[in-house]
């Protein structure tokens, strides 16, 4: 694992799943972390509670990240690293665009587009007063192609994400800050509860993937860890696909 000693991160979606590992790993990896999320704080934090500070409010809500991010200035002393994790998949209502009710669209984009719209346009000041930086965004290999049973919001917007992240990688790479995509594939993690009722669907997913399991929220924080660190230092403006071998096949 890379040494992000010295270095303050912000993460989205802290408060389980892949964003609390990718949170615990910088911090077991030696960095200050700002973790967000609308779910109460989970009671397992690593490091040393200087280390970490535990905001709960909602990303929907610019205001609140405003202030989130002044915190964390306040706390730390400011900002090199965004992990942009977190999102929401509505499997009882995002449905086709052609039937879907249009408050439910614009929340799903607000949350799963928007909320990093917020985070970014916060936080980037930050990383030119430190210098540089590295952001990553997760999207989604749902958004690569179509499906029989949609989510048309939750997939716009994770496509919106890819192009949100190219632009800014451009925008911004003269002054060393550096912006990148993981897509995540199937993984065990809260957004899938669903299977803890129908083991047999994640065994099913599991037979159609190349590596033969579903990912883990550990698959996707060494992905996530990687491209924030010093070791990505010429990766900006692309996409990881983290997803065993899914999108591969023909």
């Amino acid at each position: 694992m890379s040494n992000f000693a010295g270095k303050v991160a912000f993460v989205t979606g802290a408060g389980g799943g892949m964003g609390f590992q990718i949170a615990s790993d910088l911090i077991n990896a030696g960095a200050s972390v700002l973790m967000f999320d609308i779910k109460p704080e989970p009671g397992d934090i690593p490091g040393s509670p200087q280390q970490s500070l535990y905001l709960q409010a909602d990303l929907t809500d610019e205001p609140a990240v405003t202030a989130a991010v002044a915190k964390a200035v306040k706390s730390f002393g400011g900002i090199d690293l965004l992990a942009n994790v977190a999102g929401a998949l509505w499997f009882d209502r995002d449905k086709s665009a052609l039937e879907i009710d249009l408050d439910v669209w614009d929340q799903v984009m607000a949350i799963n587009l928007k909320s990093m719209v917020h985070t970014t346009r916060h936080v980037v000041p930050q990383m030119r007063k430190r210098g540089g930086g590295a952001m990553v965004h997760f999207s989604s290999t749902q958004c690569m192609r179509g499906d029989s049973a949609p989510q048309d919001a939750y997939q716009a917007a994770k496509a919106g994400v890819v192009a949100f992240s190219k632009s800014l990688a451009i925008q911004l790479a003269a002054e060393n800050i550096r912006s990148n995509v993981i897509y995540p594939g199937p993984s065990e993690s809260p957004m899938q509860d669903r299977w803890k009722q129908n083991p047999g669907a994640q065994a099913a997913t599991a037979s159609a993937i190349p590596l033969g399991r579903v990912g883990t929220v550990e698959d996707m924080s060494n992905a996530c860890l990687f491209l924030l660190s010093e070791k990505a230092s010429f990766i900006t403006g692309t996409e990881l696909l983290v997803d065993g071998g899914l999108q591969a096949k023909p």
